[in-house]
């Protein structure tokens, strides 16, 4: 942001431009990138009522949190979380998974989507569920039992994602609710 105002500066000098217009627009670039800055947050918070196991949030190859509050500054596109009780692979591998993707719909159905998923290599492992808060309240989903209705259990399950379509949406994860 520094970097812009300097650039606005020097091509203010370079075209000597003090008009009240160029003032103005300015103004509203600043304002624009003041709005850009503070814009999307998505946070995930993990409860675990199991006694033992860590709850872990993964993107990709990085692990995002090992049990704290997570925050993501824009979109949190294609997470899992699962409890590790030692005996999940990385991407949750022989555990219950729940799987996210939080995001400000631009058009209409393109918001956040969260599921829980037993399909191989995933198994279940403890009771698991999700609900969104801060926007959506009361949906979600929980997963009891191995035979579950509310899971994935083939990729072509698709009925039982819940979505989302509110800005800044948050999620709650619970393990052995």
């Amino acid at each position: 942001m520094f970097f812009f105002i300097g650039f606005l500066i020097v091509l203010s000098a370079i075209c000597n431009l003090t008009s009240m217009h160029f003032k103005t627009t300015v103004i509203s670039l600043l304002a624009a990138v003041t709005i850009a800055v503070k814009g999307e947050t998505h946070t995930v918070h993990f409860v675990n009522n199991c006694g033992s196991g860590t709850p872990t949030l993964i993107q990709g190859p990085n692990v995002l949190s090992t049990g704290a509050d997570f925050t993501s500054n824009g979109p949190l596109i294609s997470a899992i979380a699962y409890l590790q009780t030692g005996a999940c692979g990385f991407n949750g591998e022989g555990c219950t998974l729940i799987e996210m993707t939080l995001v400000n719909p631009t058009t209409p159905g393109s918001g956040s989507s969260a599921d829980i998923s037993l399909i191989p290599p995933h198994a279940f492992s403890v009771t698991s569920g999700f609900g969104y808060f801060n926007g959506c309240d009361g949906a979600g989903a929980d997963c009891t039992s191995p035979s579950c209705p509310t899971a994935f259990f083939e990729p072509d399950d698709t009925n039982v994602q819940v979505a989302c379509q509110t800005d800044n949406v948050n999620l709650a994860i619970t393990f052995c609710d």
